[in-house]
């Protein structure tokens, strides 16, 4: 089990629930823009937002945007050491660097404010930016990936700091599985997970799924994001939806069958619609729309509520048994009620 490491208010490591990340993908600067991405990403269930910080005026906005959310705030930091220490006295609750872009000595500096200010760091490493030294000695990337991170972690380490966070990302998911499996066993700082520069959301849905999704069932991974070249929200609600899939967060796990001749009602209807609904809801159901009878109570025998079509009828049942029967025009409205009995039922 990894080691826990606080940021903000939020723990991560150590068995606690995997952390949701994401990164504004608007100025810093722009107060007001950063302000409704903040709030939009809480809402959605975003743990930590990352920022970027590329110059001075980035950094010290911090202060201005940090009282609009509750969220811990990471500072994303390339290359320029007195941009971390900027963004730390100016409240960062956690800074992002590659050591590999910093002399040893802008390092230490950055290391000591991160002691003085109580803030952990964590090391970035990428595909496109293993060390040079590691690549020649190995002459394979994976092995250079590996040894890179390691090797930034043992030089801050004999700095006497050890309040580490670790992520080495590819966009090759393969790539991006192996680097990591090999990490979790050399040591015990918690891990940050992705396949980075994913692409749109289909794409990269589907290469963080499989990349993320394949560590978390390893038991490996103690927060997330899901990068997409789309709104950083949508990186959240994928991310929710990882999770539930694999039984490790706290939202609704909702399914659907596939549609077949013996469906009677509009399956695709029905699904979006339910799914709009419950998609945002912060407690842990199954819910299930499915298209007639045989998938319906069958196959959803475990669901906390669902329906199931008919000839001009919709079946509600909870747990594999039918509790109403009521005409299809009804149907969405009452399934809906349904939904915020159960809800408040769970809460209470």
């Amino acid at each position: 089990m990894s080691k826990v490491v606080k940021v903000g208010g939020v723990e991560i490591g150590g068995g606690n629930k995997i952390a949701i990340q994401s990164m504004t993908n608007v100025a810093v600067k722009n107060i007001d823009a950063t302000a409704e991405q903040f709030k939009r990403l809480q809402l959605a269930g975003c743990d930590i937002v990352r920022v970027a910080v590329p110059d001075m005026d980035s950094a010290k906005a911090l202060v201005t945007v940090k009282p609009f959310t509750t969220m811990p705030v990471v500072a994303d930091i390339h290359y320029d050491y007195s941009l971390a220490i900027a963004s730390m006295e100016h409240g960062a609750d956690k800074i992002r660097i590659n050591p590999g872009n910093m002399s040893v000595e802008h390092l230490k500096s950055v290391v000591d404010c991160a002691r003085m200010h109580n803030v952990p760091i964590r090391i970035g490493v990428n595909g496109g930016s293993p060390h040079k030294e590691f690549l020649q000695k190995y002459g394979d990337k994976q092995a250079a990936l590996v040894e890179s991170l390691l090797h930034y972690t043992s030089v801050i380490e004999k700095m006497g700091f050890s309040d580490i966070v670790l992520s080495v990302k590819s966009s090759d998911v393969t790539e991006t599985i192996a680097v990591n499996r090999i990490v979790a066993k050399r040591c015990d700082y918690p891990l940050h997970l992705g396949v980075t520069e994913a692409g749109p959301s289909y794409q990269g849905i589907i290469k963080n799924s499989v990349g993320i999704g394949s560590l978390l069932a390893d038991g490996i991974g103690d927060t997330i994001r899901i990068s997409l070249t789309d709104d950083p929200v949508e990186e959240v609600r994928a991310a929710k939806t990882l999770l539930n899939a694999l039984n490790l967060g706290g939202g609704v796990t909702f399914v659907s069958c596939p549609k077949c001749g013996r469906c009677r009602i509009d399956l695709e209807k029905y699904a979006k619609e339910v799914y709009d609904y419950v998609k945002d809801i912060d407690c842990r159901l199954k819910i299930a729309v499915m298209g007639c009878e045989v998938n319906g109570i069958g196959e959803c025998s475990d669901a906390d509520l669902g329906m199931a079509g008919g000839n001009g009828k919709v079946a509600f049942f909870k747990k594999g048994k039918v509790f109403a029967t009521v005409d299809e025009c009804n149907a969405l409205p009452l399934f809906f009620d349904e939904i915020d009995k159960l809800t408040n039922e769970k809460r209470n």
